[in-house]
């Protein structure tokens, strides 16, 4: 049986056009879809073994998330960015949030097959309403610079103190009007993850 309890979903999709320059030919699209569940551990303290039972349930959820974010995006081959991020309620602690790094990441690289770079991670521990920068960067390579990025997610309500707020983010491409150099994505030519 799952120890994973939905109190709610959300799925927000941005589309910037420009960021004060000329309308970009291809308007980057980012998205964000998260959950916030009740945390078993809230007020306890439980030992890794607990933890890692929560995580496998924790990437059966993600492995749901993953296709409904990507479809809204415009599907796999879109997608160019990925992060991950979680909100700890205070009744909880920073390591509740640590369990959606494996969960949220396998659950992204296990679709977009052609991802090498780790997942970029966010967390910490919040009131309710708090605001969550998701960090984004690029898929195949994380030097490349164009597309260091951030998505947003808060929901009013959410996570209450015995709750947690898991969230993954993805985009379509680098920042509108990227013009700070570094490592282009026609140049990845190392294929680990990072150049």
């Amino acid at each position: 049986m799952s120890q994973i309890k939905i109190r709610k979903q959300v799925l927000n999709i941005e589309t910037v056009y420009h960021e004060g320059g000329a309308v970009a030919a291809t308007p980057l699209k980012l998205g964000v879809i998260a959950v916030v569940v009740a945390n078993p551990f809230a007020g306890r303290y439980a030992n890794a073994e607990e933890l890692a039972s929560f995580v496998k349930d924790a990437r059966v959820l993600a492995n749901d998330m993953v296709p409904e974010l990507i479809s809204a995006l415009g599907g796999n081959d879109k997608i160019q960015t990925y992060g991950k991020g979680a909100i700890v309620g205070t009744n909880g602690e920073l390591e509740h949030g640590a369990m959606w790094h494996e969960a949220g990441g396998w659950a992204m690289r296990a679709v977009l097959t052609h991802a090498k770079s780790i997942v970029p991670a966010g967390k910490f521990v919040g009131a309710a309403g708090s605001r969550l920068q998701v960090p984004l960067h690029h898929i195949e390579a994380c030097y490349v610079r164009s597309h260091f990025n951030t998505m947003e997610v808060s929901i009013s309500d959410s996570p209450r103190p015995d709750e947690l707020l898991y969230a993954l983010a993805m985009s379509t491409g680098p920042r509108v009007h990227e013009r700070l150099g570094g490592l282009r994505v026609d140049q990845i030519s190392v294929y680990d993850g990072q150049r």
